[in-house]
């Protein structure tokens, strides 16, 4: 297109139209009610106006850098999966007593989080090789096909994945503003500024342990689970939990009980989202099934799976999964279904399933006895267990207080369908320093 006035109005029109928009009204935003029907609609509420004020600064600074990095941000937050991390922040604010003078940092905060993983998202899908997230083409390969840039040894060339690394900072760095204008004039924002310093810092560590693990082929369950812990745990569950806990000024004993109820479902969460990985329907996951066997990342359900065929003598099994995992990005469809074989017959599929109820069970009772707002305590439980692929639970002392006023005995505890590990192993992982 030429040059001149009319043909600038008519390229910024052109992107102005393709700009992600978001129906809602912020006032009604506010309302805890009306959050409380909808907590993903008023995020995206809040996310459409932070992002729309980010858009126009974006054009101001570049319209090509506002077209091709600003606009798939923007257009990748509010696309967004299930909101879990802004809808924990919220519960936490509920479940610790805040309320409508919280509302708007709570849910500004929230948006902050949705930004955060973003960033997390399209780099990771970087760092993997991935091609797709959540159904759609991941940005690496969007910018490589945008360019018609060739494809080297992995599914993103130097061109989009630099520019996804670059679009991840970017979400960041809204991130951090976010968090900074939602929290202005808070009472509590020097507490929540530090709880999101650690998270941010955690979850680089995670990540880092990942990648490390897959390079140096350290395979132990030990050092799976301390990576789920700092990169899935306490980023998706403890700490936003934390965060609207803060917020509402929560006593010590609101803040540790929501922290330990955060850290366990986290973990239970990370354990769900393995077996998904290789179990789960990519319609449902937005991802190919088998891509972390594919990949030869080192996940717990893998360490277990490894560790029962070694206990019961399987060589065979053995050498199926080290097909999978010792030559990454080229087995292929055959190993991959012979290696969920292995941890489906080998019993490792069973037993994590097993340790996800265990793990959720103990995020439940952290959340026992506490003083919380037992209503929104209600709606936390049922918020976790969704997350781990379990069916809606009660609050955990709702149930049991209803039968001890009824005279009812507590039912025996349930036994586990597969023996599981000790849990003195989850607990090394759990209360480790995330520093």
């Amino acid at each position: 297109m030429s040059g001149g006035p009319a043909a600038v109005r008519m390229r910024r029109a052109s992107r102005s139209s393709r700009r992600p928009t978001v129906k809602g009204s912020p006032m009604r935003a506010l309302d805890p009610l009306h959050v409380d029907d909808d907590v993903a609609a008023a995020v995206n509420t809040v996310l459409a106006t932070v992002l729309g004020r980010r858009l126009e600064e974006a054009e101001a600074v570049d319209p090509l850098f506002a077209e091709d990095l600003a606009g798939r941000v923007a257009r990748f937050t509010l696309a967004g999966g299930r909101r879990m991390r802004a809808r924990l922040c919220w519960w936490g604010l509920r479940a610790a007593g805040g309320g409508a003078p919280q509302a708007a940092a709570a849910l500004g905060v929230a948006g902050a989080l949705e930004l955060v993983q973003t960033c997390a998202l399209i780099q990771d899908d970087v760092m993997d090789g991935s091609p797709l997230r959540r159904g759609r083409t991941a940005v690496h390969v969007e910018l490589d096909e945008q360019y018609a840039t060739p494809r080297r040894d992995r599914p993103c060339g130097t061109f989009g994945g630099a520019g996804a690394v670059l679009a991840g900072d970017l979400a960041l760095v809204w991130a951090d503003d976010a968090f900074a204008e939602a929290t202005a004039g808070s009472p509590a924002a020097a507490p929540a500024a530090a709880v999101w310093r650690s998270m941010r810092a955690e979850l680089v560590a995670g990540q880092y342990l990942d990648l490390h693990a897959q390079a140096t082929a350290n395979r132990s369950a030990t050092r799976a689970l301390r990576s789920a812990v700092l990169k899935t745990a306490l980023y998706s569950m403890e700490r936003p939990l934390m965060l609207g806990a803060t917020l509402a000024g929560g006593s010590p004993d609101v803040l540790a009980a929501l922290a330990g109820a955060g850290r366990c479902a986290g973990l239970a969460f990370q354990l769900h989202d393995d077996l998904q990985g290789a179990f789960g329907d990519p319609a449902a996951t937005g991802k190919p099934v088998g891509e972390d066997l594919r990949e030869g990342r080192s996940t717990y359900l893998l360490a277990v799976a490894r560790e029962r065929c070694e206990a019961a003598g399987d060589r065979t099994g053995l050498r199926v999964l080290e097909t999978v995992t010792g030559a990454p990005n080229t087995a292929g469809a055959e190993d991959v279904r012979r290696a969920r074989e292995v941890l489906d017959q080998g019993g490792a599929r069973a037993q994590v399933a097993t340790e996800v109820e265990r793990l959720c069970r103990r995020a439940e009772e952290s959340l026992a006895g506490a003083p919380l707002d037992r209503p929104a305590t209600a709606r936390l439980v049922r918020l976790l267990r969704e997350a781990c692929g379990l069916p809606p639970g009660d609050a955990p002392d709702t149930a049991g207080e209803s039968r001890r006023a009824a005279g009812e005995p507590d039912p025996p505890a349930e036994q586990p369908r597969r023996a599981a590990r000790p849990m003195t192993e989850f607990d090394d992982a759990l209360t480790g320093d995330p520093r």
